[in-house]
């Protein structure tokens, strides 16, 4: 038993070590790119490129966050981008469940989703502030949109390509629709539907400026598109390094919730 013991405690150790391993070296590599990144970035605005150094960013974004200014912009556009992404992803996930699992609600409802996949969002602004108004529905709405486009379809696809296979087995064990689709299709889609709520993530991020260009009075797109106005390259670098960031963040978050849903899953 005391030699079984040792042994299991010595596979532990193992495993640390090399889950220690193989997370340590992506941070690594990581923070050698970020690195790499800033000295190009610094080499060029030393060469005389129109850019702004990394101490004059850091410097306007101390000033920024000093005066309180730069946490009223990420709260406001954090604010949009989240309600506007759980709208949109809690609306995808159903539908696109629907699409996959019944051919009459795909052929109603596909030839619209792709219709509107192919309009981009800033052309939607116009007939938002015209139905919406200037408040913050438009905005969001804009953002909504990009995100339900970007799920929708991945969460289809995830139900389109579980195996039959699974299916057959589990009608021939007695298993009904709902019991296939609880038990079978929605495991299944799952990861699918965790890359579409990423990708959905990131066209959010991505259309928050154009939706913050709606008669925004604070955001992160709403900063640069003032600071623009006055030639301040500072501030629109911290606009655009502040989004970078708060979207990099969400984004592990929901890579993390993917690893821990999806465990049984083979990776590379």
């Amino acid at each position: 038993m005391a030699v079984l013991t040792d042994q299991t405690a010595g596979t532990a150790r193992t495993r640390d070590r090399t889950r220690t391993r193989t997370t340590g070296l992506p941070l690594l590599l990581n923070g050698v790119s970020i690195g790499l990144g800033i000295a190009l970035w610094w080499i060029l605005a030393l060469a005389g490129l129109k850019l702004p150094t990394p101490p004059e960013v850091v410097s306007q974004a101390v000033t920024l966050t000093g005066n309180g200014t730069l946490g009223k912009d990420v709260l406001a556009s954090l604010t949009r981008v989240l309600i506007g992404f759980a709208l949109g992803t809690a609306a995808a996930i159903p539908v696109g469940f629907l699409m996959g699992w019944y051919a009459v609600v795909r052929g109603l409802v596909e030839p619209w989703i792709q219709f509107f996949r192919t309009v981009p969002p800033l052309a939607i602004i116009p007939l938002a502030i015209v139905l919406m108004g200037i408040g913050e529905a438009p905005k969001i709405f804009v953002i909504f949109l990009a995100a339900f486009l970007a799920c929708v379809i991945s969460t289809f696809q995830g139900v389109v390509n579980v195996d039959k296979t699974l299916i057959n087995a589990a009608r021939v064990l007695g298993s009904k629709d709902a019991g296939i689709f609880a038990r079978v299709v929605v495991p299944a889609s799952t990861p699918f539907i965790l890359v579409g709520m990423r990708v959905g993530l990131g066209s959010a991020w991505a259309t928050l400026v154009a939706a913050e260009l709606i008669a925004a009075q604070q955001g992160l797109g709403f900063r640069m598109q003032n600071a623009q106005l006055y030639y301040d390259l500072p501030t629109i670098f911290v606009g655009l390094i502040s989004i970078g960031i708060l979207g990099l963040l969400m984004d592990r978050v929901l890579l993390t919730a993917e690893r821990k849903l999806t465990g049984w899953q083979e990776r590379r």
